[in-house]
């Protein structure tokens, strides 16, 4: 019986698809355009395609893993979901204080970007827990339930709970996250003891909030895209690429997106990493030009190399602190909001992105069909 793996990675423009017969090497490769509305119905009708060119090949897959770049392309285009931070009171600013370490020293107009959470959904909650871990104040349920209402009334999406020494005891996390589940059934929630449980408040905050920005919109398409594959016949496990170079379950990546946030690049960053082995070449730039980012990484020795200092949607490009730090283990990369559908513009200075020429194509399509007959 013939046994195939199939790989396929969701772009910010194109889905990608190759599969590979495992004894005869044979290789069958697909491509279809990224449908952003929702990931998953671009990639069920690739692995359809797959399927017929190859029939049996479905249920003979040993191996399905999936990468993606939606969740950094989502951050860097900020078309995440409209998220609330639930902090200690008095730690409102923390994410937007930062570290307070200037992108650049002598130039004055160089800012990192906007918070992710504008400051009126930044809500203080009256709790407090020591360095120790000892409970000097618990959640209020009174003071959760007026927040809930309030999240409700201004319809946010998803919320990023994150207090202070969480990491050293959550219950104060857990009972305002068990609350705000029972209160608004359905809301996407993320606790920073959940996501990442260790020191540095502005690094949890900020790495929580990108957590819950993207969650409603990963965990969406995964749950569909799981689940159209299991009706499609595949008897692999769908796997999902982390940043880190591992892989990951579908549940996993869809309670914690903020780990995908180098899926696709770090993707392409392994199989540089074999080549490189194979050649027994000392350094190998893997380099991926996108249509809406551009990723790129240097591997010496064969080795992939890490960090727990990964920044996401600098506003200047190539420089350190100038982004969202996403404190979790990743491959160390560059990565720009700049690819090959990005829209150049001219505003005192060229640049290029993040605005994709797809993206705006399909606005204006939109703008034509919704109501011919305005005007």
């Amino acid at each position: 019986m013939k046994r195939f793996r199939i790989g396929c990675d969701i772009g910010g423009t194109f889905t990608d698809f190759v599969q590979i017969e495992m004894a005869s090497g044979e290789i069958r490769t697909a491509k279809r355009l990224t449908t952003p509305e929702d990931p998953s119905l671009a990639m069920l009708a690739g692995l359809t395609e797959l399927g017929r060119s190859m029939p049996g090949s479905t249920a003979a897959a040993e191996r399905l893993a999936h990468a993606t770049t939606l969740v950094a392309n989502a951050v860097i285009e900020r078309k995440g979901a409209k998220t609330a931070l639930l902090c200690t009171s008095g730690f409102r600013d923390v994410i937007e204080l930062r570290r307070y370490v200037r992108v650049t020293t002598y130039e004055m107009f160089a800012d990192p970007p906007a918070p992710l959470v504008p400051r009126h959904l930044r809500l203080p909650v009256d709790e407090r827990v020591r360095a120790d871990g000892s409970v000097l104040r618990s959640v209020d349920p009174e003071e959760i339930r007026a927040i809930a209402a309030r999240l409700e009334t201004e319809g946010v999406e998803s919320v990023a709970i994150c207090f202070l020494h969480a990491f050293t005891n959550p219950a104060n996390e857990l009972a305002a996250g068990e609350l705000l589940a029972r209160l608004l059934p359905g809301m996407a929630i993320s606790l920073s003891s959940d996501v990442l449980p260790q020191i540095k408040e502005y690094e949890r905050s900020s790495t929580t909030v990108i957590n819950a920005y993207v969650k409603p919109l990963t965990a969406g398409y995964l749950g569909r895209l799981e689940s159209g594959v299991v009706g499609a016949g595949f008897q692999a496990p769908l796997q999902i690429m982390l940043s880190n170079g591992g892989i990951g379950s579908a549940q996993t990546a869809a309670e914690f997106p903020v780990r995908l946030v180098e899926s696709g690049p770090v993707a392409g960053a392994v199989v540089a990493q074999r080549f490189a082995r194979l050649l027994a070449l000392p350094e190998v730039l893997a380099y991926d030009m996108g249509g809406t980012t551009a990723k790129a990484c240097l591997i010496r020795d064969g080795i992939l190399p890490l960090t727990d200092e990964l920044e996401v949607a600098r506003s200047r490009r190539f420089t350190k602190s100038s982004g969202f730090p996403v404190a979790i283990p990743a491959v160390s990369m560059i990565e720009i909001g700049a690819g090959g559908g990005s829209i150049a513009v001219a505003d005192g200075g060229v640049g290029a992105g993040p605005e994709h020429a797809a993206d705006r194509a399909q606005r204006m399509m939109q703008a034509a069909f919704v109501d011919p007959f305005v005007g």
